[in-house]
């Protein structure tokens, strides 16, 4: 691993190439913060898909993508004079040491949960209305609603056992069916919703991220349908003149891969 100096020339290898690129490529010179948010949400799903794979040389790879994409917002920062990538370091690390106090004061804390509780406590007397204001808008619905029970959490808004949870998920589904039975498309959506809500509380007393849980599913899901459809292939046989069960034989060899 490089020292801390080799670290140091490295960022500034980098800041270079983006000083040069932004004067000379034609590209680079035309982007502005609107036109690379859209990129920088697709790198940032790469890297969690390289994370996922456990590709460690694809980590190392989209991590280079996502800093190339934080180096160029602080450029375009520094063009009109309001931040440039030195204000953006000493930004986090004032954060970083604000809220830790634990570290760098006198704050005593017996655990991981002090921690998160502190973090959420701190986070309002810097002025939020709301602990539920760092959850960005755009997130998907899943992200959004585990960072949603966990940020409530942080400030004792939470159930004590996961049992209690559990029992939560069984009603909500009990009500879901009772919703199926009546009919009613507005109150199923609802309920629906409820119960993944529920499930997802769940999955955190579990410490399971539901977002990588779902993730690893469709890959699961996608590797043994795509052996079914190579099967149907070598077989000659389209999928839709299969039957079920014999396309359960050759689901149960995708199982065994």
């Amino acid at each position: 691993m490089s020292d801390k100096t080799s670290q140091l020339e490295a960022f500034e290898r980098l800041l270079i190439i983006m000083d040069e690129l932004r004067e000379q490529c034609p590209w680079d010179k035309k982007q502005t913060m609107q036109t690379l948010r859209h990129l920088t949400i697709e790198e940032v799903y790469e890297l969690g898909d390289a994370i996922l794979d456990n590709d460690l040389d694809e980590v190392k790879k989209e991590l280079g993508d996502v800093l190339l994409h934080i180096v160029f917002y602080s450029k375009i920062g520094s063009e009109s004079n309001n931040f440039d990538i030195a204000d953006v370091c000493h930004s986090i690390c004032d954060k970083l040491i604000e809220r830790h106090p634990h570290i760098y004061s006198d704050v005593v804390v017996e655990n991981e949960d002090d921690v998160k509780r502190n973090w959420e406590q701190l986070k309002l007397k810097e002025g939020k209305k709301s602990v539920l204001e760092g959850v960005p808008k755009s997130l998907p619905a899943m992200v959004k609603a585990n960072r949603i029970q966990d940020k409530v959490a942080g400030v004792g808004f939470d159930w004590e056992a996961p049992n209690q949870v559990y029992e939560k998920v069984e009603e909500e589904l009990g009500e879901l069916q009772t919703e199926i039975n009546a009919g009613n498309p507005d109150n199923i959506e609802s309920e629906f919703g409820d119960v993944l809500f529920s499930m997802i509380n769940y999955a955190r007393f579990l410490k399971v991220d539901p977002e990588s849980a779902l993730e690893r599913t469709n890959k699961k899901f996608m590797k043994r349908f795509q052996y079914l459809e190579q099967k149907s292939k070598d077989l000659n046989r389209p999928l839709s003149e299969m039957t079920l069960s014999e396309m359960d034989i050759y689901w149960e060899e995708a199982k065994k891969l």
